[in-house]
């Protein structure tokens, strides 16, 4: 008896269990991936070709099985061009789990509690923005790097403050057209450009400016502050979730919630429910 399982002539081990566990994972990882998306229905659509291909080879079409032998051959490639961007994001998130990944999540942990990021500014700046119907999008780093993002704007290295907060998003500014991104207590860059969610459960009245902070929140653990310019109303995005239409005092709650900047979990619980979306 070689596992702890045997049957009949079939003999399940340790090896085994954890090579169908493993696997289980990781197909739960993917579906997760893709849920939501278009990818998913492609992905479907995939497999069931697959299966076809068996059957067909168990059933002695040979004709069949060389025609549909020759797609199969280059699945792999075909799959790469088409998963491009869930690829990416998958990579994204194993690296996001990774030890390194950790240290440093630890390390700026340490950082922000010996100067905690104060969220008065980012509130009264989002009230005044609102109250005018000036679109707004700011990202405050946590774990995950926003390097890449934040390079494909300018690079400010302020101090934050509500009037350059304004400054920025002024409508007739030349910072205003995108995102500024906050790391380390400070304005790192403006006028980045997101990566846009294609989700299609997202709701239809949220514009390009909500669907690029639901991207980024869907490959990082970042979490974005939205001001409508349409509407004036202001939103928190995390984890792909969208708040939406939040009061000041909601807003700052949610933000010290998830920034850790001093406020319980006991003090959030009691925000409406009806602010996610």
């Amino acid at each position: 008896m070689t596992g702890p399982f045997p049957i009949n002539f079939l003999h399940f081990g340790w090896i085994d269990a954890a090579d169908v566990l493993l696997v289980t994972v990781l197909l739960y990882q993917l579906y997760k991936l893709l849920r939501g998306s278009v990818a998913l229905n492609v992905a479907l659509g995939l497999v069931s070709f697959y299966l076809l291909y068996l059957v067909v080879k168990a059933t002695g079409m040979e004709l069949l099985t060389k025609i549909l032998g020759q797609f199969m051959s280059v699945g792999v490639l075909a799959s790469i061009i088409l998963f491009q961007q869930e690829i990416r994001r998958f990579l994204l998130s194993v690296g996001k789990a990774t030890a390194l990944e950790r240290v440093r999540g630890w390390a700026r942990g340490r950082s922000t509690e010996a100067t905690p990021l104060s969220v008065t500014p980012f509130v009264e700046a989002a009230k005044s923005l609102s109250s005018k119907y000036t679109g707004a999008l700011i990202c405050f780093a946590q774990a995950s790097d926003l390097t890449p993002f934040a390079e494909s704007g300018d690079r400010l290295d302020a101090e934050i403050s509500k009037r350059l907060l304004l400054s920025i998003f002024n409508k007739t500014s030349p910072l205003h057209d995108g995102a500024v991104i906050i790391t380390n207590g400070r304005i790192r860059a403006a006028r980045c450009i997101l990566p846009v969610s294609e989700n299609p459960d997202v709701p239809a009245s949220l514009g390009l400016r909500h669907r690029a902070a639901i991207g980024l929140s869907e490959i990082t653990d970042a979490v974005v502050l939205v001001v409508s310019e349409e509407t004036g109303a202001m939103s928190l995005v995390r984890h792909g979730e969208v708040h939406r239409n939040l009061p000041a005092a909601e807003l700052r709650a949610l933000l010290n919630e998830w920034l850790g900047t001093g406020i319980s979990s006991a003090a959030s619980a009691s925000l409406k429910p009806e602010a996610a979306a």
